[in-house]
């Protein structure tokens, strides 16, 4: 069975970084989105939150962004504002957001894709920081 995996990817980010590994070990090559240089619509963007079961403030990244020069932090504002800055500024997108047959997750931490993943992992991954995730049986650490 040939998985469909969506990854909304930042190149530059190490938890994307690892997700995008762990797919790739369990023999998937996913559809890989550049947000920053493609980012979803609103629309789109909308839709992968509420299939998250998150809400839209869940999804404002705010370390490495304007979130603070912007006044996200501001608990009057609404879902409508938040998704109008996020298309504006498309790093304020936490990442990565990964869509499969079972659901759509902000995968943070990264080994979080592996409940969404069907394929098993096919042997060990170790994340960037040295952190030992799956072991040599593709069984997850922990």
């Amino acid at each position: 069975m040939n998985e469909t995996v969506t990854i909304y990817h930042n190149p530059q980010c190490g938890t994307s970084r690892n997700v995008l590994g762990l797919i790739r070990n369990a023999g998937v090559e996913p559809q890989i989105i550049e947000y920053l240089k493609n980012p979803p619509t609103r629309a789109e963007l909308a839709d992968l939150i509420r299939r998250a079961g998150l809400s839209v403030r869940d999804v404002v990244r705010q370390k490495g962004t304007p979130y603070d020069a912007l006044g996200l932090g501001d608990p009057s504002l609404t879902d409508d504002q938040l998704l109008d800055a996020m298309m504006a500024h498309p790093i304020l997108i936490n990442r990565p957001l990964v869509v499969t047959d079972r659901g759509v997750k902000l995968c943070r931490p990264s080994e979080a894709v592996l409940d969404l993943l069907t394929p098993p992992q096919r042997g060990a991954f170790i994340k960037e920081d040295g952190e030992r995730v799956v072991d040599e049986q593709g069984h997850r650490v922990r």
